[in-house]
């Protein structure tokens, strides 16, 4: 690795030049990647409502459907703005109660069952159908228009007008976390770091890294809205410690070479190498896990996470040190006395008190478990969104004049007899919640012939194979009594028929649900598995894997019960997201500090006094990795308005807090108590000899920070 830290040394003006040109078509990359604002578009494509949503395009050519509500205005106006929505691009059709019936005939005339979906006391509902997908671009701006041409009179509803808000939201708040990510961590890095400019090129490097990151997602074709609010304040937290370890590797080095800096930085990077590359792997490989989730959403993110991840550790080893060597001299005339004591200091505390630590982990563990696996989770992504957002004002209006929280919709055989449909809408109008089923035979009546009814409602419910039918629901998307109701819908229509398919927000859901509870229990244990192997390997041992895993994991249960005592709902994949990225980026804080501990014990020092070394050596490291991880997320967090994002960024900024604390005080609690063990089972350990306390003392007095 020499060599490649000398080439990088020699080359550093054309890495230099290099790495600012690659920002071009980085940023034209990242301009061109498309973003998906539709959650539930990364349910796994052979499910059947996810394939009862192509049907509805293929057959039907409808991908979206909007609800809409227009209060005090006349029949007369209401046609007149119906034809104007018409006549948006990308609206297919319009269904309203002129659809099959004359605005002059009295409204009270109308069928029983018209009357109850589309009117209410204060105003009408019309269905507004796109021939786009929910999420499609077309049909956001197809959303974007009705608005314009709609009062303040009118509400727009429906999941393409909650993605459509949230696109907006989205598009606003992410410039904000990367000035407020920056900011944060500059603050830190002023704190602990002895130059002022240094943090600087660290978040110069890192950003450039960021930006070829994001740029390279164009090959992936879109990406989340999760993903790119996410990516890059994460990038940031968990790579930020590799420049670090560069620095302080670098001005180790310089006392070593004291008049030859490019030879003390092809040194440093020759060691940074060596260890970002072994510590990369563990955050790697928990971001990976992400990919095994059926609700692709994990894959689009540990994808780019990984990539962001070997983008980082390659801009560390070689954007950087150019960096520092080219503007060396400005660098050592911003030089100040870091602010932040010596952490070395809390040694001996440690070791001396570690039965206290071990007492608290035995304490917390079973109520951190339990609260863990009992936090209230949501799923209703439309109802954490601010109050002022237009789709949630429409919801709520949705709700307060037509007692409608949902739509289902039915694809049934088109071919089935009228007698049965008639039997099949009445059953489903029974059940309890179900406010109106309106198909094709219920709209006039099972008596009247088939081809009395409009051609153009025909052509919106009804083609050679399906027909459509919509049941309006008074219960809320991911609620247990939708779900119950949805399972007693299909139960009803598999008796009529075998093939019919119940599709829409409120069941694509609960398939949701499902799938994300078992994708938890298997990237759970993907992630440590890979880990376990991963620290098994590197340290070639049997019990360190346990240790450091079950330390993590404790720290994250603790991390995760929070909610639960708290009484505060997370956003269903709270949990997946963060045991995986709290494991794979703050396992390295466990992985350091062992590294260290190893190194005492193979140099013969006693079990107590390589725990002091191990603690005194790491514990500055730690808490200004964690403090950056949790700069870097901390300020999103308190920050956005949309609670996926808020609430991932607080969990994850908690999360670097915690596991700091239970590495710094718990670990080494388990190195005293299991020395032995350790010793016995992993390569390199040996038990130290007496008389070493004077050796010791020399050591943690003039100790470097690795």
């Amino acid at each position: 690795m020499l060599k490649f830290g000398k080439g990088v040394v020699k080359s550093r003006f054309i890495i230099f030049i290099a790495a600012i040109l690659l920002l071009i078509p980085s940023v034209f990359g990242y301009l061109h990647t498309r973003v998906n604002y539709d959650i539930l578009s990364y349910l796994p494509e052979d499910i059947e409502t996810m394939k009862g949503q192509d049907i509805l395009v293929d057959e039907f050519g409808t991908g979206a459907f909007s609800t809409f509500v227009v209060d005090g205005m006349s029949n007369k106006d209401v046609s007149t703005l119906k034809a104007k929505i018409e006549q948006v691009d990308h609206v297919k059709s319009v269904l309203w109660y002129d659809s099959v019936a004359d605005i002059s005939i009295p409204t009270d005339m109308l069928p029983e069952k018209l009357q109850k979906v589309f009117l209410s006391d204060e105003g009408t509902l019309m269905f507004i159908l796109y021939d786009t997908t929910m999420s499609a671009d077309e049909t956001m701006e197809a959303v974007e228009q009705i608005r314009a041409i709609s009062n303040e009179q009118c509400f727009l509803s429906g999941m393409s007008a909650v993605v459509t808000d949230i696109r907006d939201l989205s598009d606003k708040e992410v410039p904000v976390y990367v000035v407020l990510a920056v900011i944060l961590s500059l603050i830190v890095l002023s704190l602990t770091m002895d130059s002022f400019l240094i943090p600087i090129f660290f978040l110069l490097s890192i950003g450039m890294a960021i930006i070829y990151n994001l740029g390279t997602n164009v090959f992936m074709g879109e990406i989340s809205y999760v993903t790119k609010a996410l990516s890059a304040v994460l990038q940031l937290g968990v790579t930020m410690d590799y420049s670090i370890f560069l620095w302080h590797s670098y001005e180790d080095q310089k006392k070593i070479y004291e008049n030859d800096h490019k030879n003390a930085m092809a040194h440093a990077i020759s060691q940074t190498v060596t260890s970002v590359v072994g510590s990369s792997i563990t955050t790697v490989a928990g971001f990976i896990a992400l990919c095994f989730m059926s609700f692709t959403l994990g894959k689009d993110l540990g994808i780019v996470m990984a990539k962001g991840v070997v983008f980082g550790v390659i801009g560390c080893v070689t954007i950087l040190p150019s960096m520092i060597l080219i503007f060396d001299k400005p660098l050592e005339k911003t030089r100040h006395k870091a602010i932040l004591p010596d952490l070395g200091r809390i040694s001996g505390f440690v070791t001396k008190r570690f039965p206290i630590f071990l007492l608290i982990f035995a304490v917390l563990l079973v109520p951190a478990i339990y609260g863990q696996k009992h936090a209230e989770v949501y799923y209703d992504l439309a109802g954490t969104l601010p109050e002022d957002l237009q789709s949630f004002m429409a919801n709520e209006k949705l709700n307060e004049e037509f007692d409608m929280n949902s739509t289902h919709i039915l694809l049934a055989d088109s071919h089935m007899k009228a007698k049965d449909a008639e039997k099949m809408l009445e059953r489903i109008d029974q059940v309890d919640g179900v406010k109106a089923a309106i198909g094709i035979d219920s709209i006039i009546g099972p008596s009247v012939p088939k081809d009395m009814i409009p051609q153009s409602i025909r052509d919106i419910l009804e083609d050679d194979k399906y027909q459509m039918i919509l049941i309006s629901s008074e219960y809320k998307t991911a609620s247990d009594e939708v779900n119950a109701q949805i399972d007693e819908i299909n139960d009803i229509v598999a008796s009529y028929d075998e093939n019919g398919m119940l599709i829409g927000e409120a069941p694509c859901t609960k398939d949701l649900i499902t799938i994300t509870d078992t994708d938890f229990k298997v990237v759970s244990a993907i992630s440590i598995v890979a880990i376990f192997v991963i620290i098994a390997l590197v340290f070639r041992s049997i019990t360190l894997p346990v240790i450091l895993v079950a330390v993590i994991e404790f720290a994250i249960f603790v991390n995760m019960c929070i909610p639960f005592y708290t009484h505060t709902q997370i956003p269903f994949i709270a949990s997946i997201v963060i045991g995986t990225i709290q494991l794979g980026a703050t396992v390295d804080y466990a992985i350091l500090m062992t590294n260290n501990y190893k190194g005492a014990r193979m140099a013969g020092l006693e079990k107590k006094e390589a725990v002091q070394r191990a603690v005194a050596s790491s514990a500055q490291s730690i808490v200004v990795s964690a403090l950056s991880f949790f700069a870097s997320t901390f300020g999103v967090g308190v920050y956005s308005n949309i609670d996926m994002i808020s609430s991932l960024c607080i969990l994850m900024a908690r999360g670097a807090l915690i596991s700091m604390v239970v590495v710094i005080f718990v670990l080494p609690a388990m190195y005293m108590v299991f020395d032995k063990v350790i010793c016995a089972t992993s390569a390199g350990f040996r038990s130290g000899t007496k008389g070493k306390e004077s050796k010791t003392n020399e050591i943690l007095k003039s100790k470097t920070v690795s």
